[in-house]
């Protein structure tokens, strides 16, 4: 229970901007979670969407990443934080949230809709995926929340809107530990 604490603490602790938007990380993350819980997603979902950029918080200075054109990995190193705490219908989806991104971008409508901070990062993350790089992803056992996870994601950046506390969420991330 120690770490749903410490996650608290980095939520209400967080007042650095989410790379290249207008909104903090927590604020992002918070939208995200509240997305897929007004699309009725599962629990296991809702908490992937709550957690998914985490490894932002351990990365010292994701902005000076990208101002080196540098990727810090934030969805593996999130994912090697919490998967000692977290079970695997959580993780994975956090895990394949950026590769979401990159098979998604192959459509243009879809890469349209990406923000200018998106837009670099994807660059950052190996760009648009290949044919046989998308074939592999469609066949992994959590595409689908993946996918889901990552079109929230790019929903959630906006300026102004009421949005739950991280203790709202306090009683979901304890229902999620191992």
């Amino acid at each position: 229970m120690n770490i749903v604490n410490k996650i608290i603490s980095s939520y209400l602790n967080n007042r650095s901007l989410y790379i290249g938007e207008k909104i903090t990380m927590s604020e992002h993350m918070i939208q995200t979670a509240m997305l897929a819980e007004k699309a009725k997603c599962s629990t296991n979902l809702i908490c992937s969407c709550l957690l998914h950029d985490y490894g932002h918080f351990i990365l010292e200075n994701p902005d000076e990443l990208v101002n080196k054109m540098e990727d810090g990995k934030h969805e593996d190193i999130g994912c090697e934080f919490l998967e000692k705490y977290f079970i695997r219908e959580v993780l994975e989806p956090i895990k394949y949230h950026v590769k979401a991104k990159r098979y998604l971008a192959r459509e243009e409508k879809y890469y349209r809709l990406l923000s200018e901070a998106s837009k670099i990062s994807l660059k950052l993350q190996g760009g648009v995926m290949d044919k046989k790089e998308a074939e592999e992803f469609e066949n992994n056992e959590f595409f689908l929340d993946s996918i889901k996870l990552r079109k929230f994601d790019e929903s959630a950046k906006r300026l102004g809107l009421k949005i739950k506390t991280i203790h709202e969420y306090e009683k979901l991330l304890i229902s999620k530990l191992i």
